[in-house]
């Protein structure tokens, strides 16, 4: 069930560094992780640098799966970790449901990657393809200046640059 930008993710993201610079661009200004991972996909893997309007057009094409089903899914996942329960019952039942939910997340996940993904293939020919690693550093500064996200933050990103460039030299 698996597609390239997937296996790149899934790759990248395995990363405990990179699982922390995604997180903490997620909770502290509200990129979706899937975006991020889509810039450095596509600069690492094809040498592609997106241009503020193709990111906003990325951005608009999952809006509504993001807004309707991923960030419920999330907050439900969250709020399951942390609900006060005093019943060991109750405690046992709250944490298997949990762990549905975390698994209708990451599917949820994989669908947004497959939306993307169509939307980029119906694109990459007409994209000019240039050095991967400049690519992904483009694409990741397009993506925080969009985000109205000041250059200071940039080295936010330092270890998903490096591992996505890192993991498309291995292939």
């Amino acid at each position: 069930m698996g597609s390239p930008f997937w296996d790149f993710s899934l790759a990248v993201y395995g990363a405990r560094a990179v699982q922390h610079e995604c997180l903490k661009l997620q909770d502290e200004f509200g990129l979706d992780v899937n975006l991020i991972l889509l810039c450095a996909y596509l600069g690492a893997v094809h040498g592609v640098a997106l241009t503020a309007d193709d990111i906003a057009a990325a951005r608009q094409e999952v809006q509504q799966w993001q807004k309707q089903i991923v960030r419920p899914l999330r907050a439900a996942r969250r709020n399951l970790k942390t609900a006060a329960l005093a019943d060991t019952e109750d405690v046992t039942a709250a944490a298997q449901l949990r762990a549905q939910v975390k698994a209708a997340e990451l599917e949820s996940e994989r669908i947004e990657q497959m939306m993307l993904d169509r939307w980029a293939e119906a694109r990459l020919a007409n994209w000019p393809h240039g050095k991967a690693s400049d690519a992904v550093s483009a694409n990741l500064r397009a993506l925080f200046a969009v985000s109205g996200i000041g250059h200071e933050r940039f080295a936010d990103a330092k270890n998903i640059i490096a591992a996505a460039v890192g993991r498309a030299a291995r292939e």
